[in-house]
């Protein structure tokens, strides 16, 4: 019998629906709408064994990236994210906290690195952080550097001069969502705009910092809004090193609080469709997963997702416990991804380092 090799795909395949051949993955930052809302309309299982074709010819698709998410300053957020309980316009009952001590920040950096994980993300509820305080910020990065992990950060809008000093202290990663469609943003968020957003994600990339933008789904868009969201991150003129793909946690006191939750096959849709479009980043399964199934999650791994948080908290809501997730990962046979040094050339270890999310939509400010 003539073996058959599963790491390339086999153009038998392709189909006339106008979605792209299964041979290329080459990364493209020219797509169109029409060709993402082409691979959301695939039929599922279609779908995911294109995702995966895509994923295991860059990633090491039984490899998976565990962080650790710690929020150093809490609540009083000004800004009116729709999602967010952190934020000053919405009644959660959170309060406010003020940033915390550099040491106290690095002791849960050394706790995440000796339970698992190699990245460390640092959020903080602003609408941009002020020079005292990004010095604090950029001492932690020093320290979570020096224990040999990975450090992303995500505190709001950054200027040019706040991105050059976050790389100066050596930050791999800044997480700033575009959260959804252009058309839908207005829905969610009113107190910064789109453009905003797109702004800080150019301030990180001039400044040399790797960038961490996805989104949340599941907050009242519709497909359409999927593919605006899918759209906006794979035509960036540099696709985002790292993609986190959030379902919306519904918070109590929140505008989106009492939102349909959003079809398990709709959301794996959403991964399958982020891997094909951006082949060369991290797909991050962000928050909602202490929602989601095992099974639901094991279909996210095979749609090309690589990279989770670990812990019992995203910021300000809650994460699946580390040890189900350490059964999760032993029951389908997938390990731990080890930290990317700079410019690896190792073909055992993935090709790109990883991802972030956000607060308890992942709001990545």
């Amino acid at each position: 019998m003539t073996a058959i090799d599963i790491s390339r795909p086999s153009a038998a395949f392709t189909d006339n629906r106008g979605t792209p051949a299964l041979e290329s993955d080459d990364v493209r930052t020219d797509w169109t709408r029409a060709e993402i809302q082409a691979l959301f309309d695939l039929p599922f299982t279609e779908l995911v064994f294109r995702a995966a074709a895509v994923h295991r010819r860059r990633f090491d698709p039984t490899q998976v990236q565990i962080s650790t998410l710690l929020s150093i300053k809490t609540g009083g957020c000004p800004e009116d994210c729709g999602y967010c309980s952190q934020s000053a316009h919405h009644e959660t009952g959170l309060k406010a906290s003020k940033l915390m001590e550099v040491q106290k920040v690095l002791a849960e950096a050394k706790a995440a690195k000796d339970a698992g994980a190699t990245r460390f993300c640092m959020g903080a509820a602003w609408r941009s952080p002020k020079d005292q305080d990004l010095e604090s910020v950029c001492a932690m990065v020093e320290g979570v550097k020096a224990l040999g992990m990975e450090s992303c950060v995500t505190l709001g809008m950054l200027n040019a001069g706040q991105a050059l000093r976050l790389k100066e202290a050596g930050l791999d990663y800044y997480n700033h969502n575009i959260d959804t469609s252009p058309e839908y943003y207005g829905n969610v968020i009113t107190t910064r705009t789109y453009q905003d957003r797109l702004d800080t994600l150019a301030n990180v990339r001039e400044a040399g910092i790797n960038v961490c933008c996805g989104g949340i789904v599941g907050m009242g868009e519709d497909l359409t809004d999927r593919v605006g969201m899918i759209h906006t991150l794979a035509t960036l003129p540099q696709h985002p090193e790292s993609v986190p793909i959030n379902m919306l946690m519904k918070v109590d006191g929140t505008p989106l609080g009492g939102k349909d939750a959003l079809d398990a096959i709709d959301f794996v849709r959403t991964i399958a469709v982020a891997r094909i479009t951006m082949p060369a980043s991290m797909v991050r399964l962000s928050a909602g997963r202490e929602g989601m199934s095992d099974e639901t999650q094991a279909l996210c791994f095979l749609a090309g997702a690589n990279s989770i948080f670990y812990g019992p908290k995203l910021l300000t809501t809650a994460n699946p416990v580390a040890d189900h997730d350490k059964q999760l990962l032993a029951r389908l046979g997938m390990t731990t991804m080890d930290v990317v040094e700079e410019g690896c050339a190792d073909e055992n270890h993935a090709h790109s380092p990883s991802a972030e999310g956000g607060c308890s939509g992942a709001c990545g400010h």
